[in-house]
């Protein structure tokens, strides 16, 4: 894709949805390859350690740091098997989905609206199962896994510029106004992840303060 093209494909028509194929800015599809390879990574290591932990009840992970930071007892619940198989298996796939998608958007391939769709789809689902994974470790297992951690920044940083790109676009239709909202959202396109990332860690303190304190 040359630089006039991604040009042209980030200023669509007022208020309309795209029709052609439509690509990506090389920055982007850097993101979905990265984030991809990243996610993949996570999974595939916390594949192997259920697939261990199954093996050996008494195995240890190597994430198991304290009474806190403790992937061994976050495997052995019953939200670390929500669809009758280990969590990971999702990641592998859906990672693997989004790795293969960045390096073919980095070779200049361009897709569908409804596939700009799907992929929207598929990281607000994403999103929200992220969401109730942090619920529930914070507030019912009690535990966080470092590995499971990395995803979830992973996601969330994969829904967020996945939305910008499909506003920027018009993938998802946009009125002038909101066409202002998103140009500022591009211009400080960081401040939502960061915001992201310091609640969460405002929560995990909040929440494991007894522990933390004793380190002081």
């Amino acid at each position: 894709m040359t630089a006039a093209t991604t040009v042209r494909l980030s200023h669509p028509a007022p208020g309309g949805a795209r029709r052609e194929p439509i690509g990506a800015s090389r920055a982007y599809a850097i993101l979905l390859f990265l984030g991809g390879l990243i996610g993949l990574a996570a999974s595939a290591v916390l594949t192997f350690d259920k697939l261990r932990l199954l093996e050996n009840p008494s195995y240890v992970p190597s994430c198991n740091i304290n009474p806190v930071i403790s992937c061994g007892s976050v495997m052995r619940t019953e939200q670390a098997s929500v669809f009758g198989f280990p969590n990971p298996l999702l990641g592998l796939v859906a990672f693997g989905a989004l790795t293969a998608i960045g390096a073919g958007l980095l070779a200049g391939a361009a897709y569908r609206r409804w596939f700009w769709l799907g992929l929207q789809g598929g990281t607000v689902l994403g999103l929200v199962f992220v969401h109730w994974l942090v619920d529930q470790a914070l507030y019912e297992i009690g535990a966080l896994c470092p590995y499971c951690i990395v995803v979830w920044a992973t996601v969330v940083a994969l829904f967020w510029y996945t939305t910008l790109h499909n506003l920027r676009t018009g993938v998802i239709p946009a009125g002038p106004r909101m066409r202002v909202v998103v140009r500022e959202a591009a211009r400080y396109h960081w401040a939502l992840p960061v915001l992201w990332a310091a609640v969460i860690a405002l929560l995990v303190l909040n929440r494991f303060w007894y522990y933390w304190s004793t380190l002081l």
